[in-house]
C-alpha cells in the first residue's frame, strides 16, 4: 500500500507512533502502537476511530476510568498454564491488583450502558469472574506477602518461628550483656555475619567464649561469635523457615492449579487491558493535539478544513513559536491533482506533507488536527517521492532515484492512489527535467491518480491550467514585508520571487541585474505576471475575510435583535394583560364604592355634614387609584471622577446602593462587587464615598462579611465531577473567597488522567486574583490536590 516503504517515516508518521507510545501505561499497550498501519477497510477505519473518539469524550467529560494497575497479566498467564509450575507470592498480587482494575473497568462501562457503544465492544461478553480474586485474597494480603493464616501448618509454622527468634535474642542478649561485664566484648552491638546474630568480641577473648566464630574485622581485633546456646536455637530457627518455605511453595502450587482453568479468561483479560490502555493512549495523544474525527467517506477524495501539521503543532507549543497556520485544501473527481508552487521557504513541503500524514492517520484510526466538518476518504495506495533517495549500493543518482520512483508511480498507481512529490522534475537539467516532469504528470492524470505535487516549472503551471482534473495553487506571499504566509490559494500558481528574496538578503544589486538580463523577456514578463496575481490575490483574500467577519457580527446583532424583540413582544402582552386585569378590579371596586356612597347618604337623608364627609371619603378613595404625575430624575451629566481607585467605596446612582470597586477598566468603566454579586457601571453613574458615609458602609460590609465568612468552606471537592460543573462551581468559590478576603483555597480533583487537574490549573492562571498556586505536600494528596493562593 504504501511506496516506497520509507514514505512513512519521511511523513512523520514514526514520530506520531512515538507520541503515543509515550502516552501508553503497560509495554503490551507500546506493542501495540508499534503494530499500528494503515488500513483499507472503511468499517474497520471507522470503528477504530469512533472508539478513539469515544474515549476522548470520556476523558474531557466523564469520570475517570479506573486503569490503577495495568500489569501483563499474558506473561503470568503462559506461566501458569504448565503443569507442575506455580507463580510467586508477588506474580499472583500482580494477577489480583489486575483482575480488580479489569472488574472495576466492566463495571464502570455498565454503569454507562449504551453511552459508549463502539468501547463496549472491547470487552463484549467478558464475565467478572469474582471466584478467582475471592481464590487469591484468602491467600496473598494487599502488600503481596503470603497471609500467615493462609493454612494451619503455616500458622503454627510462623508462631514458632516468632517464639525461637524472641528466646535467641533474649539468651544472645544475655549472654551479650555476661560479655560486657566481663569486658571481653569490643565497641559496638550485636551485627549480623552470614545470615546469623553475632556478637564483637575482643581478639584476645575470643577463647573466653564458647561458640562458632564467623568474621572477623578488617584489622584482626574484633571476632563475631555465636554463643555455643544459640547456635542451636538458631538452627532451630533456620529449619523451621525451611519448613514454612515449603508449605508456601505448596500452597502457591495449590492455588497455581485452582487458577490453571481460568487461564483462557485471563488472556481475554490482558486483551482488555492492552486494548484499552492503547486506546486510550490514543485518545489522551488527540487531546493533545486538539484532534477531532473527520467525516469518512467512501470516495478517493480529501476535504481539510482548517488543518494542523500535528508535529509543528506539539513544537509550537513546546518552543512558543507563532501558532501553526491551518491548511484548507480539496482533492476530489473535478480537481484530483492539487500542484502547488510559490517560494521557497514558504510552506509548499508542510502543505504536501500534511495532507499524506493525515490521511496515513486516519485510515489508522487517529484522529486528526481538523475540523470535524473535514472529509477523507480511503485510499488503497499512497505513493510518496520526498528527499533524496540516491544510493551508492545501488548506482543511483538523486535524478535517477527520482525516475525509478516515478516509473512505479506511472505504472502501478489507479483512481485509488494519493501521489505525493515533492520538487517535481528537479535534479537535473531543467531543459529536459521540465518535459518529462510534464509527461509523467499526463501520464498519471490519465491515470485519475489523486495528490499534491510542489514545483518550481514554469512548463507544470501552464500544463495544469490547461488540463482538466489538474489545479494550480500558490503558497501566499507578502511581498511588501517580503515574508511568506504559509496559507495556501487554489486557484492561480504562484511566483517563486527569486529576485525579491535575493534582494531581500542583500545580494549585490549589479548581480540581481545582470541575471534579469539573463533570463527570456517572455520569462520575466510571466513571472511579474504571478507577482501581480499574488498581489491581487492577498488584497481579494482579505477583503474576503472581513467581509465575512463583517457578515458574521451582522448575523449575530440580528439574532440579538430578535431574541429582543421577542422578549420585548412577550413582556408586552403579558403586561396589557395584567393591566386589563387591574383595571377591571378597580372598575369592579369603583362601582361597588360608588353604589355603598348612594346608599350611604339615602341612608343620611342628605345630611349636609354627613353627606360632604362621604364625599370626601370617595374622593380619597379615587385619589388612591389615580396616577402620580411622575417626577423628572435629573439628568446626570456629571464628569468622571478620575481619583477613584481599586478598594474605594462608592454610590450608584441609579441604584441608590453602596459598593466596593475592585477593578479599573478601559473606556472610564469600573467593576464593583455587590456582596457576592459583580457589575460594571460607568465613572459618571457613581459617586465616591467618604468620611462618616464611607465608614458606616464599611463597617455595615465587614458585619456581613464576617457572616458571610462564618458559613465559608475554603474547601471544594470536585472528583467525579463533568470539566463544565467542576469549572462552575470552582468560579463560585472562588468569587466568594475574593468577596471575603479568604487568603487560600483547596481543590480536591484527585490524579486520574490529569485532564480535570489540567483544566482547574488553566482556569486558576487566568483569574486574575490567584497570586499562584502549588500541590499539596506529597504525604496528603501530592499533586492530587491544589492549593490556590488568593491575593
Amino acid at each position: 500500500m504504501i511506496f516506497p516503504k520509507n514514505a512513512i517515516d519521511k511523513l512523520g508518521f514514526i514520530e506520531i507512533k512515538d507520541l503515543i507510545k509515550d502516552k501508553c501505561l503497560s509495554e503490551s499497550g507500546r506493542e501495540m502502537v508499534e503494530k499500528i498501519q494503515p488500513q483499507v477497510k472503511l468499517e474497520q477505519i471507522d470503528r477504530f476511530l469512533r472508539q478513539t473518539q469515544e474515549f476522548k469524550d470520556l476523558l474531557v467529560n466523564d469520570a475517570p476510568l479506573p486503569v490503577d494497575h495495568l500489569y501483563p497479566i499474558k506473561p503470568l498467564a503462559e506461566k501458569a498454564r504448565v503443569e507442575g509450575s506455580f507463580l510467586a507470592e508477588e506474580e499472583f498480587h500482580r494477577i489480583l491488583l489486575s483482575l480488580r482494575t479489569v472488574y472495576a473497568i466492566i463495571r464502570y462501562f455498565n454503569e454507562r450502558d449504551g453511552q459508549y457503544v463502539h468501547l463496549e465492544l472491547l470487552f463484549e461478553h467478558l464475565p467478572i469472574e469474582t471466584k478467582i480474586i475471592r481464590q487469591i485474597e484468602v491467600v496473598i494480603d494487599d502488600r503481596g506477602k503470603m497471609k500467615d493464616n493462609a493454612s494451619r501448618l503455616l500458622l503454627d509454622l510462623t508462631q514458632q518461628i516468632l517464639k525461637s527468634e524472641q528466646e535467641a535474642r533474649k539468651r544472645i542478649d544475655q549472654v551479650f550483656k555476661q560479655a560486657q561485664h566481663n569486658g571481653w566484648t569490643a565497641d559496638g552491638n550485636l551485627t549480623i555475619r552470614d545470615g546469623r546474630l553475632c556478637m564483637p568480641i575482643l581478639a584476645e577473648n575470643k577463647r573466653k567464649l564458647k561458640g562458632f566464630i564467623h568474621d572477623e574485622s578488617a584489622t584482626g581485633q574484633t571476632a563475631y561469635i555465636e554463643p555455643e546456646e544459640v547456635f542451636h536455637l538458631n538452627n532451630k530457627v533456620r529449619d523451621l523457615a525451611f519448613e514454612r518455605r515449603r508449605e508456601v511453595i505448596r500452597i502457591l502450587t495449590e492455588l497455581t492449579t485452582e487458577l490453571r482453568p481460568h487461564v483462557p479468561l485471563l488472556l481475554a483479560y490482558h486483551g482488555l487491558l492492552s486494548k484499552l490502555d492503547f486506546v486510550r493512549a490514543k485518545a489522551l495523544f488527540a487531546i493533545d493535539i486538539e484532534a477531532e474525527m473527520p467525516e469518512l467517506s467512501k470516495e478517493a477524495a480529501i476535504n481539510l478544513i482548517n488543518a494542523r501539521h500535528p508535529l509543528l503543532l506539539i513544537n509550537a507549543r513546546k518552543e512558543s513559536h507563532p501558532p501553526v497556520v491551518p491548511l484548507n485544501i480539496k482533492i476530489d473527481q473535478e480537481d484530483r491533482v492539487i500542484l502547488v508552487s510559490g517560494p521557497n521557504a514558504g510552506g509548499k513541503s508542510v502543505c504536501m506533507k500534511t495532507v499524506g500524514l493525515l490521511q496515513l492517520m486516519v485510515q489508522s484510526g487517529l484522529l486528526i488536527p481538523a475540523e470535524d466538518t473535514s472529509k477523507v476518504g480511503v485510499f488503497q495506495q499512497i505513493f510518496a517521492d520526498i528527499g533524496d533517495d540516491q544510493s551508492i549500493e545501488s548506482d543511483l543518482s538523486t535524478y535517477s532515484a527520482h525516475l525509478s520512483k516515478m516509473k512505479h508511480f506511472t505504472e502501478f498507481a489507479n483512481a485509488r492512489t494519493l501521489v505525493l512529490i515533492d520538487e517535481f522534475g528537479t535534479g537535473t537539467d531543467p531543459l529536459f527535467g521540465g518535459p518529462i516532469a510534464e509527461a509523467v504528470l499526463e501520464a498519471l492524470n490519465k491515470k485519475e491518480v489523486r495528490g499534491v505535487i510542489t514545483t518550481h516549472y514554469s512548463n507544470l503551471k501552464v500544463f495544469a491550467s490547461n488540463t482538466a482534473g489538474l489545479e494550480n495553487a500558490s503558497m501566499l506571499f507578502d511581498n511588501v514585508e517580503m515574508r511568506p504566509l504559509y496559507v495556501l490559494q487554489v486557484g492561480k500558481p504562484g511566483s517563486s520571487y527569486a529576485f525579491e528574496i535575493a534582494q531581500k538578503i542583500g545580494l549585490n544589486k549589479e548581480i540581481l541585474h545582470a541575471a534579469k538580463d539573463k533570463i527570456g523577456v517572455r520569462q520575466k514578463k510571466v513571472d511579474t505576471l504571478l507577482v501581480d496575481l499574488e498581489r491581487d490575490k492577498k488584497v481579494i483574500y482579505d477583503t474576503k475575510a472581513a467581509i465575512a467577519m463583517r457578515e458574521r457580527e451582522l448575523e449575530k446583532l440580528k439574532s440579538e435583535y430578535e431574541d429582543l424583540q421577542g422578549y420585548l413582544e412577550e413582556n408586552k402582552k403579558q403586561i396589557i394583560r395584567e393591566a386589563k386585569e387591574e383595571a377591571r378590579q378597580i372598575l369592579k371596586n369603583a362601582n361597588k364604592l360608588i353604589e355603598n356612597t348612594v346608599a350611604e347618604i339615602k341612608s343620611v337623608q342628605a345630611d349636609k355634614e354627613k353627606t360632604r364627609e362621604i364625599r370626601r371619603r370617595l374622593h380619597a378613595e379615587v385619589d388612591r387609584h389615580s396616577e402620580k404625575k411622575p417626577v423628572d430624575k435629573q439628568v446626570n451629566n456629571a464628569q468622571p471622577d478620575e481619583s477613584i481607585k481599586v478598594g474605594d467605596w462608592v454610590k450608584i446612582l441609579d441604584a441608590d446602593t453602596e459598593a466596593q470597586v475592585i477593578e479599573v477598566s478601559k473606556g472610564n468603566n469600573l467593576i464593583l462587587a455587590l456582596g457576592e454579586l459583580r457589575t460594571v457601571v460607568k465613572k459618571n453613574k457613581v459617586v465616591k464615598l467618604q468620611g462618616k458615609e464611607k465608614a458606616k458602609v464599611i463597617k455595615k460590609h465587614k458585619t456581613i462579611a464576617t457572616e458571610s465568612a462564618a458559613d465559608f468552606q475554603p474547601e471544594l471537592d470536585v472528583r467525579g465531577m463533568r470539566t463544565e460543573d467542576a469549572l462552575r462551581q470552582l468560579e463560585t468559590v472562588l468569587d466568594r473567597a475574593v468577596m471575603i478576603g479568604y487568603p487560600t483555597l483547596k481543590i480536591l480533583h484527585g490524579r486520574g488522567d490529569g485532564i480535570l487537574r489540567k483544566f482547574i490549573r488553566d482556569y486558576l492562571r487566568k483569574y486574575n486574583h490567584v497570586s499562584h498556586f502549588e500541590d499539596e505536600h506529597a504525604d496528603r494528596g501530592g499533586d492530587g490536590i491544589t492549593y490556590a493562593h488568593i491575593q
